[in-house]
Order: C-alpha cells, then structure tokens, then sequence
C-alpha cells in the first residue's frame, strides 16, 4: 500500500486547513493540520496510526498499485462507451464577416476566400451531418465572424438554415455579438433555440470602448435590447463577458446591471466569464491579458469585496463548484479536449475542422464536406486519440483526472503537436476553490 498517484493535496487559501482530492475513487475531504501532516507522512514513505492509515485505504489515498491501475482502465473504458452516447455539438460557419471592429478579435487575419455559396452549401451540411452522425444525439451552433449580419442574404441563410434543423428536429444555439438581436427575433422563433450566446464586456462606457462597430459606433444599448428582446420572447440567452485587466474592475458594476435589469433572476438567463488569450496570433496588448489562475485569483478577491457577483457568475475552480452543488466530484476527466469527439465545426468554404478553436485556418482542415466529402483520417484520428493516456507528460501527473490535458489547439499552438498538455493550474484552483465554497 502507498500514497496514491491521483491525489491532489494542498492547503486550503487562507487557512491552516488542508484538501485532498481524489478522482479516482470520487473522495475528498478537507484536512485540519494534524491530519494534514499525517498524510505528508505517508506521501514520504512513513505510515501514521493504524485507524487514520485504514480510514486513508478506504478512501483510496492509500492504495495498492496494481488495484488502482485496475481501477484506472475500468473508469477509463468506461468513459470511452459513454463518450460514444454524449452529445455532439456541430459548429456551422456562415461566414467570417463582422459588423464589429473589437480590440482583441482573434479572426481580424481571416478573410473571406472563396464565393458564398448558398442553399446548396447548407443542403451539403445536413446531408453530411446526418449521414455520419445519424445516430448520434447533435445539436448545431452557428457560429462566425457574426452570424446575425443585417442583410438581405444572411436572413435568407438563416431562415434556411432553421428549416432544415426543424426537418431534422434538431436544437440550434447561435454565438452573437448580439447587435442585430432585435431584427432576428421573428426568423429565430421559428426554430427550435437551444440558447443565444451573446458578449456584453461590461457597462457602457467600458463595452464601447472595447466592442465598437467597424469605423466606429457604440453598440452597448443595441445588444442590450436585443437580450430583453430574447427573453420577452422566450429564446434562452447565455451572457458571455470576455474578461481581462482592462475591464476586470468593471465586474461588480456590469453585474449590478444585471441584476437590476432582472436578469439574473430570469429562469432564461445564465452568464460565463471568457478569459481574453492568445489563439492564433499575438494579440495587440498581451500585458494586458491573464493567466488562467492569475484571473481566477482576481475573481476570488473580487467576490470577497463583492459577493453580489455571484448573483451573476460562480467561478468552478476546477471541481470545487461542481463539489460543493452536487456533494460529490465529477467522473475522472480523461479528456478535456472534445474536438473530433463531441465537437467539430464546418465552414462555409466547405472545410471540415476539429473545433471553434481551429476553424477558419486553413493549414488545420481536416477534409471537406462540400462540393464534395473528403477526410483526412490520419490527422482525425490524432485529435480522436488525444487523451490523458497518449500525452506522455499527463500520465505521471497527480493533476490528470482534473485537468484531462487541456485544449488540443492551445497546446498545439504552444508546443507544436497536438500530442501535448495544456496545463491547467488545477492544485492552485482547489486552494481557491475549497476557500470559496467549504467551510
């Protein structure tokens, strides 16, 4: 018996209390001190009393080693059967055209190669997606540059679009940026809508200075309309505010909005907090962004002067919300990367990609689906593969089963190969974590 592989163990911030966690077996516990340096005992090779040291085994902190690698394939290969019965989310690109000019845009180097091509690119989409994911569960979101541009031929597009998911009785979400909400409302209730995603950065003056229109223009009041106008309507909205230092501050005053607008309250409403980072090109103020637990400290700080702001937003901390809801932890995390899995996306050239995060960039296609279906099945079953058991860093890692490898794309991005963690601060979003929602 010895020390288990998958424990995370660390102090609770701000306290002299210690957490343990362990995916494996589904067990955590919150330390006192004394407790705490029992295990650091174990962890070093000596052994405590005899009831703490059975109380540990029955947990699984302590563990035989063949029994938890036994334990690991069987949560292993279960997870690959369920993943096989999970929901697809299928990204359809219209266009990658923009009505926004926003400071920190990581599509401003797109371009529109190629003619549009219509109904038929549509008519191609479904026949593609109900061909090879016919048995699958699916769902669609169109996603851009801006799906909901005010002309004559997007609306058509639209429109179109939405018939074709009602015939294939399929939900269908859309990312905005919201300005143009207003004008879609009719043609959007003619659909079966998941929810809207749209992005307000904050009050007024700080939205307006980051998400102008191109050449120009506020845009606050407009998308703002056009949220109530969702849900005087009944067409769910997910708020998304893309967060960093310049407008960080601003979070207690754009969520006292909300909630003054009655919008946190609806039972149509729910928010996430986008973290602004480098994607594809180097952005125009990087100091300006976050890392992801430099963020995730600010928004701890921020609540404890602010606690009204999780009347709009609970920050996860990895697995501590989840924990702290549902009194017990998540399955294992083998794979935090849905792409080629649970996701893919199709542009309106006709290319097949592995998620948002790589659409749009040429060198990442994956195959095409219009004019005619083509695959390339050796780079597809490299993002199929991509899990915590092919990442050669991942499989020594304590952390693995919290952070499941990260984000293929960034890691690709950062390191060359997909076949490459995207580490997250897991440890340090516990101390957080168990600082915020146990006491």
């Amino acid at each position: 018996m010895k020390y288990s592989e998958q424990n995370i163990l660390s102090k609770v911030k701000d306290s002299e209390n210690h957490f343990i966690v362990n995916l494996l077996t589904g067990n955590a516990d919150i330390l006192d001190p004394q407790e705490a340096e029992k295990l650091k005992l174990i962890r070093n090779g000596g052994e405590a009393d005899p009831e703490f040291m059975s109380e540990m085994e029955e947990k699984g902190y302590i563990a035989d080693s063949t029994t938890e690698k036994r334990l690991f394939r069987a949560k292993y290969y279960n997870a690959l059967d369920d993943r096989e019965h999970e929901e697809v989310q299928l990204f359809f690109i219209l266009n990658y055209s923009c009505n926004f000019g926003c400071t920190y845009c990581y599509q401003d180097e797109y371009t529109n190669s190629g003619s549009v091509q219509g109904f038929a690119l549509t008519d191609a989409f479904f026949q593609y997606l109900l061909k090879e994911f016919a048995i699958r569960k699916k769902y669609i979101t169109v996603f851009g540059g801006e799906p909901l541009l005010n002309t004559r031929h997007q609306k058509e597009q639209i429109a179109y679009l939405l018939q074709k998911a009602n015939e294939a009785q399929l939900e269908v979400c859309f990312v905005t940026n919201g300005y143009t909400l207003e004008e879609y409302i009719d043609t959007l209730k003619t659909g079966k809508i998941r929810e809207i995603q749209i992005t307000i950065d904050g009050t007024a003056s700080v939205h307006d200075n980051r998400r102008t229109l191109k050449g120009g223009g506020k845009t606050f009041e407009k998308i703002v309309k056009g949220v109530d106008a969702c849900l005087d309507n009944g067409l769910a909205v997910n708020l998304r505010m893309v967060i960093d230092k310049e407008n960080i501050d601003n979070l207690p005053e754009f969520t006292q909005f909300a909630i003054d607008k009655g919008w946190t309250s609806h039972p149509l409403f729910k928010t996430q907090i986008g973290r602004n980072y480098e994607l594809h090109h180097c952005q125009a103020a990087p100091d300006k962004l976050f890392s992801r637990i430099s963020l995730y400290e600010k928004l701890f700080d921020l609540i404890r002067q602010y606690p009204h702001i999780q009347e709009f937003y609970k920050p996860a901390y990895s697995i501590s919300k989840y924990l702290s809801e549902n009194g017990k932890l998540p399955d294992p995390l083998f794979d935090a990367c849905p792409a080629c899995k649970t996701e893919w996306a199709f542009d309106y050239t006709g290319k097949i990609y592995s998620c948002t995060a790589t659409v749009g960039k040429a060198d990442e296609a994956l195959g095409t689906f219009y004019p005619v279906i083509s695959r390339n099945n050796e780079l597809i079953n490299q993002w199929e593969k991509r899990d915590v058991t092919t990442i050669s860093e991942c499989k020594t890692c304590s952390v693995q089963l919290a952070c499941g490898g990260g984000c293929g794309s960034v890691a690709k991005n950062k390191n060359g190969t997909i076949s490459s963690p995207d580490c997250r601060p897991v440890k340090e979003l516990h101390e957080l974590g168990f600082a915020s929602y146990f006491k």
